[in-house]
C-alpha cells in the first residue's frame, strides 16, 4: 500500500534549505560587518593574552562580574548621538565604570568588564552586538593602560584625578576609533560624524564626569567598594531619566509632524470641496477663497492664536460648501430671488453642516458654517441667534462674505467700489455685524492696497482666475 510522505520536517521557517539560505544571503550582505566583528574579537583575546602575560593583578571576581553587568545595564539605555537609534551611534554613562575599573582595577580588569558590559547588553540588532562588545573591552583595556602609566593613583586624589583624566581620554580615543572603523565597514554613515558627535560628550564628560570617577576611585581603595555601588545607583538613575526625556523628545516630534501632515491633509480636504463647489457653481469661483483670505486677516487683526486663524481660514473655504446640495438652476439663476427662492437658498449653512458633520474632526467647522448667515439682532438665519449666542469665528466670516459679495459683479448690479461696501458694513454694525469685527476689518483693509480689496492681489492665488456673478443677493440677504 502506498501512503504519504515527505523528504524533511516541516519548519515555520520554510525547511532547513531555507533556513541555510537566508543565514548565506545574511552573510553574504554582512560579510565585512562579520570580518571586522571577528578581527576586533581576536584583538580583544590577543589584547587579554598580552595583559595576562605581563602579570595583569584581578580584584575579586564578583568585583569585575557587578562592574561590568553595571555598565551592560547603562548601556541598554544609552542616548543617541546623531539623533536617529538605526545609525548606532548613542551615548551613555557607562564610560563611568569602564573608566573606574581601568584605573581602580588595571587593564586586565577593564578589558574584562568592557568585554561582560558589552556581552550583557545583549539585543538586537545582533550583530551590532557583535561588533559593540570586543569595541568595549579594548576602550577599556586602552583606559586600563593610559590609567597605569599615571603612579600612586588610589593613594592622593589627586593623583586619582589625572589618572582618571587620562584613562577617560584614551577610553573616548580609543571608542572613537573603534566606532568610525564600524561605520567605514558598514557604510551607513561618514566616519566624521562620530567625532563631531562625540566632542561635546568629551568635554561634558571631562568636567562633570571624571571628577566623580577620581572620587569613586579614591572611595574604593580608602574605604570598600560599598561607596561605588551607593553613587553609581543614582547615575544610573540619571542616566534613565535622560533616556526618557530624549524618547519623549522624539514623540513629541513625530507627534508634531503627524498633526502638521493632518493639518495639510484637512486643508487639501477642504480646497478639494471648493473646487468641487467652484465647478459646481461657476458664478461663484473664487468667492470662498476670498472669504478665506479676508477671515483669516481679520482674525489676525483680532489677535487670536495662530491655530484660531487657520481655523477661520478653513472655515472661510467651506462655508458656501451647502450649496452643491441646491438646485443648478437656483445657482445659475439671472436676477433677484423670489421669497420661495430665497427660504431654500437659506438651507445652504444648514446643508454645508450637515455634509461638513460627517467629516472626522470638522465638528467645529461644521458648527461654524451654520451660523454664520447669523445676525447679531437675532434676525438672522438658520436659527436667529443673536451675538452672543453666535460664534466669533461665525461673525468674522460673516462680514468676509459679504463685503466680499458686494465687491464682486452681480447680472443685477455692478460690483460696488471697495469705499461703498466699507461704508455699508459700517452702516450695518449691531444690526447685521459684530462692530469689533467690523472694525478689525477696517483696519486691514485701511492699511492694504486696492488689488487687495477688491480680491484680485497674489494673497487670493488660490481664487479663480474668472469669477462670475453670483445667486448671493446682497448684503442684507443671502450674501
Amino acid at each position: 500500500m502506498g501512503g504519504l510522505t515527505a523528504s524533511g520536517s516541516y519548519t515555520p521557517s520554510g525547511g532547513g534549505r531555507k533556513v541555510a539560505k537566508k543565514v548565506a544571503i545574511a552573510a553574504r550582505d554582512n560579510a565585512r560587518t562579520i570580518a571586522w566583528a571577528a578581527l576586533l574579537m581576536g584583538a580583544t583575546a590577543a589584547t587579554g593574552f598580552v595583559l595576562a602575560r605581563e602579570g595583569g593583578a584581578l580584584p575579586a571576581w564578583w568585583l569585575v562580574a557587578a562592574v561590568g553587568i553595571t555598565a551592560g545595564l547603562a548601556e541598554r539605555h544609552g542616548v543617541p548621538l546623531l539623533g536617529d537609534r538605526q545609525k548606532g551611534i548613542e551615548s551613555a554613562v557607562s564610560f563611568v565604570p569602564y573608566v573606574f575599573a581601568a584605573v581602580a582595577f588595571g587593564p586586565l580588569a577593564a578589558l574584562l568588564v568592557g568585554f561582560i558590559g558589552g556581552a550583557t547588553d545583549f539585543r538586537r540588532p545582533y550583530l551590532r552586538w557583535l561588533v559593540y562588545t570586543p569595541a568595549r573591552a579594548l576602550a577599556a583595556g586602552v583606559a586600563g593602560v593610559a590609567a597605569a602609566k599615571i603612579a600612586g593613583a588610589g593613594e592622593e586624589f589627586g593623583a586619582t584625578v589625572v589618572a582618571a583624566t587620562a584613562a577617560a581620554l584614551a577610553y573616548f580615543a580609543a571608542d572613537a576609533a573603534f566606532n568610525m572603523g564600524t561605520l567605514a565597514v558598514r557604510g551607513s554613515a561618514s566616519p566624521l560624524t562620530f567625532p563631531r558627535a562625540l566632542a561635546p560628550l568629551v568635554a561634558l564628560a571631562i568636567t562633570l564626569y571624571v571628577p566623580i570617577v577620581a572620587f569613586l576611585v579614591y572611595g574604593y581603595h580608602q574605604y570598600s567598594f560599598i561607596v561605588v555601588a551607593t553613587f553609581l545607583i543614582p547615575l544610573l538613575a540619571l542616566q534613565r531619566v535622560v533616556h526618557l526625556y530624549q524618547e519623549q523628545r522624539a514623540a513629541a516630534r513625530e507627534l508634531a509632524s503627524v498633526n502638521e501632515m493632518l493639518e495639510r491633509a484637512n486643508l487639501s480636504f477642504a480646497t478639494a470641496l471648493v473646487a468641487t463647489l467652484d465647478a459646481r457653481d461657476r458664478y461663484t469661483a473664487g468667492h470662498s477663497a476670498a472669504v478665506a483670505v479676508y477671515s483669516r486677516d481679520i482674525a489676525r487683526q483680532l489677535a487670536l492664536s495662530d491655530a484660531e486663524q487657520a481655523l477661520a481660514y478653513r472655515c472661510g473655504l467651506v462655508h458656501d460648501i451647502g450649496k452643491i446640495g441646491l438646485p443648478a438652476a437656483l445657482l445659475e439663476k439671472v436676477g433677484p430671488l423670489t421669497l420661495e427662492e430665497r427660504r431654500l437658498m437659506q438651507q445652504h449653512s444648514v446643508i454645508g453642516e450637515r455634509i461638513l458633520a460627517m467629516v472626522d474632526d470638522y465638528e467645529e467647522i461644521a458648527r461654524i458654517v451654520r451660523h454664520h448667515h447669523e445676525r447679531v439682532d437675532g434676525n438672522g438665519y438658520p436659527d436667529g441667534l443673536t451675538k452672543g449666542e453666535t460664534p466669533l469665528l461665525s461673525r468674522i466670516i460673516s462680514v468676509a462674505d459679504a463685503y466680499n459679495a458686494m465687491t464682486s459683479d452681480r447680472p443685477y448690479r455692478d460690483a460696488m467700489p471697495s469705499r461703498v461696501a466699507r461704508l455699508r458694513l459700517a452702516q450695518a454694525v449691531e444690526t447685521q455685524f459684530d462692530i469689533a469685527v467690523v472694525a478689525a476689518f477696517e483696519a486691514v483693509l485701511a492699511s492694504a492696497s486696492e488689488e487687495y480689496r477688491l480680491a484680485t492681489s497674489d494673497d487670493f492665488a488660490f481664487a479663480a482666475s474668472s469669477r462670475g456673478p453670483s445667486a448671493d443677493e446682497s448684503l442684507t440677504n443671502v450674501a
